[in-house]
């Protein structure tokens, strides 16, 4: 997030992938950095610490829908409609596998035109499964930003005053 002063920034979120060496680094990291130097932006200010957090935030990933994912139940119809829904199996259940996510569609009399009410619901229920877990991540960074501690750094920078 961009700060007044041009070149800073109040929050930033970097990215990095690799090994396992790569994680026993970023975990070498985690906690508070103490950086002790005078700010260039107010040198007449007396406070010389300045802290950042440093953590470690698992990505989000979008669910994946492949037609491969999905499972299709058929069943009869229950309501009105007259003896076409009793006789034939024109309601449809459609489960995504991998979330366990169902939605199911009995308005119609055929079953392709349920078999895509279904689908579309179900599209629906992914996509709101989806917004929630974003959510709940931005949420996750939001606290992380919140809870800087100012003791105990696992890094201390200093800059010599000239």
């Amino acid at each position: 997030m961009a700060a007044p002063e041009p070149g800073t920034a109040h929050s930033a979120l970097i990215s990095i992938s690799g090994g396992s060496e790569l994680e026993a680094f970023a975990a070498s990291w985690i906690g508070t950095v103490q950086w002790t130097a005078r700010s260039p932006f107010r040198p007449e200010h007396k406070r010389k610490n300045w802290f950042v957090g440093v953590d470690v935030i698992e990505p989000v990933d979008e669910t994946s829908f492949s037609p491969q994912d999905v499972h299709w139940q058929t069943m009869r119809a229950s309501g009105p409609g007259g003896q076409h829904v009793n006789k034939t199996e024109s309601a449809v259940r459609v489960i995504h596998v991998p979330t366990g996510t169902e939605a199911t569609a009995m308005e119609e009399r055929s079953q392709y035109r349920n078999r895509k009410l279904a689908l579309a619901r179900l599209m629906q229920k992914l996509n709101r499964l989806d917004a929630k877990r974003f959510g709940e991540a931005r949420h996750v960074r939001w606290r992380a930003h919140q809870d800087l501690q100012r003791g105990n750094p696992v890094r201390v920078f200093r800059v010599e005053e000239r």
